[in-house]
């Protein structure tokens, strides 16, 4: 970071002096990082109870409670189904989940992207 006469800092400069990193790079390299916190840490997440499950249990209302609608689906209760390791079946469910909802939040804003483009070239 560079400083002026009077020893403040000025960061604009720095910032133009630190090398840059393209868009298609850091979405990469944070996707990577997604998956391997969602394949990793799920693993130790999913053996302790949710906030509401914990909740549930210690108020005493646990034996209320009933199934969802989607618990019979394919990533039901944090595993995957016809997965017989339990740890392999949590992080293939931590990177579905990380990959489907990464994908979505990158369609929403390439249509972001568009509609101003769009109304750019509108005005």
């Amino acid at each position: 970071m560079s400083t002026s006469a009077d020893g403040t800092a000025r960061p604009a400069e720095a910032a133009a002096s630190a090398p840059r990193i393209s868009t298609r790079a850091f979405t990469i390299g944070a996707l990577i990082l997604c998956l391997v916190i969602a394949c990793v840490v799920s693993i130790a997440a999913s053996s302790s109870p949710d906030g509401l499950e914990y909740i549930a249990g210690s108020t005493g209302f646990l034996d209320t409670a009933q199934d969802s609608a989607t618990a019979s689906s394919p990533l039901a209760e944090y595993a995957t189904a016809g997965v017989e390791h339990s740890w392999l079946s949590v992080a293939i469910a931590g990177a579905t989940g990380c990959v489907v909802t990464f994908g979505a939040a990158w369609l929403l804003g390439r249509a972001a992207k568009r509609r101003r483009v769009g109304a750019r070239g509108a005005e």
